[in-house]
C-alpha cells in the first residue's frame, strides 16, 4: 500500500475493506515473504493489519503530530515487524508487529515534539509516554484521602511508579512545561521591539579581538620569513617541505629527491630548526616553540 498517495480518511476506508486474515493464512503469507521474498505475500499482510497500525496511530493524536504523518509512520512500523518476523516462533503477526508500530509512532512524536531533541532513552520514552498520565493519578489517589502533595514529593511517586531515576523525572518535566519560540519574535507587543535573536551574545571574535589576531598573525608571519632568511636553499627546501605544507612529506622522500640518506635529512632539518630558533630569540626576546 502506498502509504503517501492518500490522506488519513483514504487509508482508514482502505483499510476496513482489507480482508481478515486467519492463523494458518497468515502464517502461508509470512514464509512465503520470508523464504521466497513473495512481494504479493508481503502486500496482503501488510494490507490486511493496516487497521491495526491506523488504530494505534490514532492513540497519539494528543501530542499534536498530522493524523497522516502518525499513520505513515505506523505503516513504516509495520512494514518493518513483517520484514524481521519470524513465523517459526509460533506468535501472531498481529501480536509481533504492535511493538514495531508503537516503537515507530514513538519515535516520530518524540523527533518533532520540539526542535531541542527530547531524548531517545527507553527511561526518557516511559517518562515522554506515562508521566503525565501517572502524574494526574498520583494526584488523584491524594485528593482522595485528602493528601496535599509537594512537587518533590510527587516527583520522587513518579520517578519509583515509572522505575526511572528522580533526576531524570526533574528534567522531563523541565522539558515538557515549555514550548518551542521563534528567535524571530519579538520581546514586547510595540511595533518596533527587539526581536530575541538581537539578544544573544555573538560568540564570534569582537572587532578588538580580531585586529589584536591581525596583529599577532602577521608578527609571526614576519618572524618566520627573517628566521627562514638564516636558512640556506637546501635547509629552507626540506623545512618548507617538511612543515609548511598541509601534507608534509616523509624523510624518506625528500632524501630520494635530494639524493640523501633519511637520516642524512634528519639532521639537515635539526640543524634548521636549531637556525631559526635563534633567530627567533633574536627578535623576540623569549623562545618561540612553535616549531617544536
Amino acid at each position: 500500500m502506498a502509504l503517501d498517495a492518500f490522506n488519513d480518511q483514504t487509508l482508514s476506508r482502505r483499510a476496513m475493506k482489507a480482508e481478515l486474515l486467519d492463523a494458518e493464512t497468515e502464517l502461508k503469507l509470512a514464509y512465503a515473504w520470508r523464504d521466497e521474498r513473495d512481494e504479493q505475500a508481503l502486500h496482503r499482510l501488510i494490507t490486511a493489519y493496516m487497521r491495526l497500525a491506523i488504530s494505534m496511530a490514532a492513540k497519539f493524536k494528543r501530542y499534536g503530530a498530522p493524523m497522516n504523518d502518525l499513520i505513515q509512520e505506523a505503516g513504516l512500523g509495520l512494514m518493518k515487524a513483517a520484514d524481521k518476523f519470524d513465523p517459526d516462533r509460533g506468535v501472531r503477526f498481529s501480536t509481533y508487529a504492535v511493538w514495531w508500530i508503537k516503537a515507530s509512532i514513538q519515535d516520530y512524536v518524540m523527533r518533532n515534539w520540539s526542535m531541542v531533541r527530547t531524548g531517545s532513552t527507553s527511561n526518557q520514552k516511559s517518562l515522554f509516554f506515562n508521566m503525565r498520565r501517572v502524574q494526574a493519578r498520583l494526584e488523584r489517589e491524594a485528593a482522595s484521602t485528602g493528601e496535599s502533595l509537594d512537587k518533590h514529593q510527587l516527583r520522587q511517586m513518579i520517578a519509583t511508579e515509572i522505575g526511572v531515576p528522580l533526576t531524570d523525572v526533574e528534567m522531563m518535566e523541565g522539558r515538557l512545561s515549555g514550548s518551542d519560540y521563534s528567535l524571530n519574535a519579538t520581546q514586547s507587543t510595540e511595533d518596533e521591539g527587539r526581536e530575541w535573536i538581537e539578544a544573544l551574545e555573538d560568540e564570534g571574535d569582537q572587532a578588538a579581538q580580531i585586529v589584536e589576531n591581525s596583529h599577532d598573525t602577521q608578527q609571526l608571519r614576519d618572524w618566520l620569513v627573517s628566521a627562514m632568511g638564516a636558512l640556506n636553499e637546501r635547509e629552507r627546501f626540506i623545512v618548507r617541505e617538511r612543515k609548511l605544507r598541509e601534507d608534509g612529506r616523509t624523510l624518506e622522500s625528500l632524501g630520494t629527491e635530494l639524493g640523501l640518506s633519511k637520516e642524512r635529512v634528519r639532521q639537515l632539518e635539526a640543524a634548521a630548526f636549531t637556525k631559526m630558533r635563534k633567530s627567533l630569540e633574536n627578535q623576540s626576546g623569549e623562545v618561540r616553540h612553535f616549531l617544536a
